[in-house]
């Protein structure tokens, strides 16, 4: 149901993630979120393509966490700023995170091997059903995708729509 990677610069550090439709508790999330009382990133799944996008965050920020050249306060607001193609952090939270009316959520953990309590721990606070992470496309909007990135038809024939996104997180920091 969950899909775990141990990422390969940083082989302490492994990345969970979690997805969840039918959530009746969106609204209580986002509050214990922004309390700090979830140790996890909460995004909405509409915005995304496949797990290797948020994988792609994660490891940047964990990265510049490690470098100390993060742009946001915490490593979980920086996953979540790393998804947008724009450096502006609240409309990152605004497009990314989930809103009180969300009725899905992809939670993304980042720990150590030694860590199984966190699994645990989310999954009972989330109030919701649990489905397969490779299930993340049929969520996604794809229409709003596209335009949030700015995605030419031309450049969807040299490759996938997921190609062009990952492209777009990588380069946002030189543009």
């Amino acid at each position: 149901m969950h899909l775990t990677h141990e990422l390969e610069l940083f082989p302490d550090h492994s990345v969970t993630q979690l997805l969840f439709k039918e959530v009746k508790n969106a609204a209580e999330l986002r509050q214990s979120a922004v309390a700090g009382k979830i140790n996890g990133a909460l995004i909405n799944p509409t915005m995304l393509v496949d797990p290797f996008q948020v994988l792609v965050a994660a490891n940047k920020a964990v990265n510049l966490e490690k470098t100390g050249k993060m742009k946001t306060r915490s490593l979980y607001s920086e996953i979540i700023f790393n998804l947008s193609p724009t450096n502006n952090i609240s409309e990152a939270f605004k497009r990314f995170g989930i809103s009180d009316g969300d009725d899905s959520v992809l939670v993304v953990l980042v720990h150590n091997k030694d860590q199984p309590q966190l699994l645990s721990d989310i999954t009972a606070a989330v109030n919701g059903r649990q489905v397969p992470v490779e299930d993340i496309s049929s969520l996604s909007d794809q229409t709003k995708i596209r335009k949030l990135y700015k995605i030419t038809p031309q450049e969807e024939k040299c490759g996938t729509l997921l190609d062009a996104v990952v492209c777009r997180m990588a380069i946002k920091d030189v543009m």
